[in-house]
């Protein structure tokens, strides 16, 4: 029989990856910083299922003439410059109603932090690092922040 993970421990372990990929937590979210950008990881809580969905967010700073300090608004109320999430691949582990062991969730969220949210999140720690994902496709910018950001 499996034992179900519940949102407490699964925000636990979520956060202690986070905190191991350089995270901290604050305001209900996990932020890290550069001079260039704040990144946010946040986690919601879904009112349709027994399920949360990751919201990345990434503010540039300097953008709208704007600085950006950590803060609750930055994590529950705004969108960021650039946004995305555990992508597809992933779904399954921030889903509660999907059988799955302990272990295995935990393995998943690793391998999630390892192969999508570092890497992403640590170009986007500098505006080139952003302009590149963008050329690759890997992130979508709008046209006006790529207009602010005059490329």
């Amino acid at each position: 029989m499996l034992i179900k993970m519940d949102s407490k421990d699964f925000k636990k372990i979520f956060g202690e990856l986070a905190k191991l990929s350089g995270f901290e937590n604050a305001f209900g979210g996990w932020f890290k910083e550069s001079a260039e950008s704040i990144i946010i990881l946040e986690l919601q809580k879904s009112n349709f299922g027994n399920y949360y969905q990751l919201n990345i967010k990434i503010f540039i700073q300097g953008i709208f003439g704007r600085r950006y300090l950590p803060s609750k608004d930055l994590v529950k109320g705004s969108m960021g410059h650039i946004n995305f999430n555990e992508t597809k691949d992933y779904k399954n582990a921030f889903d509660f109603d999907e059988p799955m062991d302990d272990d295995m969730r935990e393995r998943q969220l690793n391998t999630l932090f390892e192969n999508h949210i570092v890497p992403i999140t640590n170009k986007t720690l500098s505006k080139s690092g952003v302009k590149e994902l963008a050329d690759k496709g890997a992130v979508l910018l709008l046209p006006v922040i790529k207009e602010e950001l005059g490329w």
